[in-house]
Protein backbone atom coordinates (compact mmCIF):
# COMPACT_ATOMS: atom_id res chain seq x y z
CA UNK A 1 0.00 0.00 0.00
CA UNK A 2 1.15 3.73 -1.10
CA UNK A 3 0.85 6.36 1.58
CA UNK A 4 0.56 9.70 -0.12
CA UNK A 5 2.08 12.88 1.02
CA UNK A 6 -0.04 15.99 2.07
CA UNK A 7 -1.03 18.22 -1.50
CA UNK A 8 -0.83 21.46 -2.20
CA UNK A 9 -4.08 23.22 -0.65
CA UNK A 10 -4.44 20.79 2.37
CA UNK A 11 -2.67 23.12 4.77
CA UNK A 12 -4.03 24.69 7.55
CA UNK A 13 -6.07 28.11 7.33
CA UNK A 14 -7.37 28.01 10.99
CA UNK A 15 -8.66 26.01 13.77
CA UNK A 16 -11.90 26.34 15.59
CA UNK A 17 -12.32 24.35 19.01
CA UNK A 18 -15.57 23.71 20.92
CA UNK A 19 -16.21 21.59 24.20
CA UNK A 20 -16.81 18.57 21.88
CA UNK A 21 -14.78 18.97 18.60
CA UNK A 22 -12.14 20.48 16.29
CA UNK A 23 -12.30 22.01 12.93
CA UNK A 24 -9.70 23.05 10.64
CA UNK A 25 -10.01 25.11 7.81
CA UNK A 26 -7.59 23.98 5.09
CA UNK A 27 -6.55 26.50 2.41
CA UNK A 28 -8.59 24.27 -0.48
CA UNK A 29 -11.85 25.32 1.05
CA UNK A 30 -12.20 22.22 2.85
CA UNK A 31 -13.11 21.91 6.51
CA UNK A 32 -12.42 18.71 8.32
CA UNK A 33 -14.34 18.19 11.93
CA UNK A 34 -13.43 15.76 14.12
CA UNK A 35 -14.45 14.34 17.84
CA UNK A 36 -12.16 15.85 20.62
CA UNK A 37 -12.35 12.55 22.09
CA UNK A 38 -10.65 11.28 19.27
CA UNK A 39 -7.50 13.26 21.02
CA UNK A 40 -7.16 12.93 24.52
CA UNK A 41 -4.73 15.14 25.54
CA UNK A 42 -6.96 18.06 23.34
CA UNK A 43 -10.00 16.62 25.14
CA UNK A 44 -8.11 17.03 28.59
CA UNK A 45 -6.40 20.39 27.96
CA UNK A 46 -7.88 23.54 29.63
CA UNK A 47 -9.35 26.31 27.31
CA UNK A 48 -6.58 28.21 27.86
CA UNK A 49 -4.51 24.94 26.12
CA UNK A 50 -6.41 24.17 23.15
CA UNK A 51 -6.13 27.86 22.29
CA UNK A 52 -2.59 27.77 22.34
CA UNK A 53 -1.24 26.30 18.99
CA UNK A 54 0.63 27.17 16.02
CA UNK A 55 0.86 25.98 12.33
CA UNK A 56 3.99 23.90 11.92
CA UNK A 57 5.58 21.37 9.44
CA UNK A 58 5.41 23.85 6.21
CA UNK A 59 1.62 24.33 7.34
CA UNK A 60 0.38 20.83 7.60
CA UNK A 61 0.26 20.52 11.37
CA UNK A 62 -1.02 22.00 14.05
CA UNK A 63 1.07 22.17 17.09
CA UNK A 64 -0.09 22.71 20.71
CA UNK A 65 2.98 23.56 22.38
CA UNK A 66 1.39 23.57 25.99
CA UNK A 67 0.24 19.60 25.93
CA UNK A 68 2.84 18.90 22.86
CA UNK A 69 0.45 17.48 21.04
CA UNK A 70 0.78 17.45 17.01
CA UNK A 71 -1.82 16.93 14.37
CA UNK A 72 -1.36 16.92 10.50
CA UNK A 73 -4.05 17.45 8.06
CA UNK A 74 -3.01 14.14 6.53
CA UNK A 75 -4.39 12.81 9.51
CA UNK A 76 -7.17 14.36 10.01
CA UNK A 77 -7.93 13.66 6.28
CA UNK A 78 -7.72 9.83 6.84
CA UNK A 79 -9.73 10.00 9.95
CA UNK A 80 -7.14 8.86 11.84
CA UNK A 81 -7.89 9.11 15.71
CA UNK A 82 -4.64 9.14 17.89
CA UNK A 83 -3.27 5.80 18.36
CA UNK A 84 -4.20 3.58 21.64
CA UNK A 85 -2.00 4.74 24.65
CA UNK A 86 -2.09 8.49 23.89
CA UNK A 87 -3.92 9.93 26.48
CA UNK A 88 -1.35 7.71 29.42
CA UNK A 89 1.08 9.97 27.58
CA UNK A 90 -0.46 13.16 28.10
Amino acid sequence: MTTLGPKVGEQVREVSLTKDTISVDLFDGRTITVPLAWYPRLLHATPKQRANWSIAGAGYVIHWPDIDEDLSTQGLLQGAPAPRGAAKAA
